[in-house]
């Protein structure tokens, strides 16, 4: 694992997130291409025109998808062709869930109703380093934020992955370290014993809510400000349509 000394974290400038609001609106859309990527990860590709306003600048937005009159999940928009109207969404397929049994029989064809994103939190990409975090429900981030990324950028990556089959070779421009963990406990122990690099960086983190919380509990003791920081809990064990950002 990658272990320079960081420089105070104090004297380095500091940058905001932008926040990019943008007008909500419902679409219904049609499969158009399901691929199973892994063991427990399906692509569902949806087609629409009325894509042809969608937005999404931010690897880490949301969209809201609707499975039926009351059941809701918030997914990452894993890549997006204005030209061919296409958003795909990647599914994590564990245990029984709405949006799990709904991509587990997803078929070309099938509609889906898709609200947002809302708005974007852009991040910048000129960071001196960049830390990625996350169990697998972040995977779609990571992997779309790593194809983002510039040639120059300096990649850190710590991820928790129970099944060694739904590991992936991420595609990218930009220098990455890949670092593989099988439970939360693991990933708590490689964030704890992580030496972050000289310079201005940024951390993003996001998975189940009470390892996000610890996460986000040893960044914060390792000096990183919380301008630089953004954790977010994507899901929390026993509670469903969970979506949130940790703050300090």
């Amino acid at each position: 694992m990658f272990q320079p000394t960081m420089s105070d974290p104090t004297t380095a400038p500091l940058r905001r997130i932008q926040r990019v609001r943008h007008e909500l609106l419902m679409r219904d859309l049609e499969v158009s291409r399901v691929e199973q990527l892994s063991p427990h990860f399906v692509s569902v590709t949806l087609h629409g025109e009325s894509l042809a306003s969608f937005r999404s600048d931010s690897f880490d937005d949301h969209v809201k998808l609707f499975f039926g009159e009351t059941d809701r999940r918030d997914y990452t928009p894993r890549s997006f062709d204005r030209e061919r109207r296409e958003l795909t969404i990647e599914f994590a397929l564990h245990g029984a869930g709405a949006a799990s049994d709904w991509a587990g029989q997803a078929a070309v064809g099938q509609h889906l109703r898709v609200g947002g994103p809302r708005g974007s939190m852009v991040i910048p990409t000129d960071y001196d380093w960049h830390l990625l975090i996350g169990d697998d429900s972040a995977l779609p981030a990571v992997h779309r934020r790593l194809e983002e990324l510039p040639p120059e950028a300096r990649v850190i990556t710590v991820l928790q992955v129970g099944d060694a089959a739904d590991r992936r070779l991420f595609t990218g421009r930009a220098q990455t370290e890949v670092n593989w963990v099988e439970t939360p406990e693991a990933l708590q122990s490689a964030v704890a014993a992580l030496k972050l690099p000289d310079g201005e960086g940024f951390a993003w983190a996001a998975g189940e809510a009470s390892a996000m919380a610890s996460v986000r509990a040893l960044l914060v003791a390792k000096g990183l400000p919380k301008e630089a920081l953004k954790v977010a809990a994507y899901w929390k064990a026993g509670a469903a349509a969970f979506h949130e950002t940790l703050e300090a």
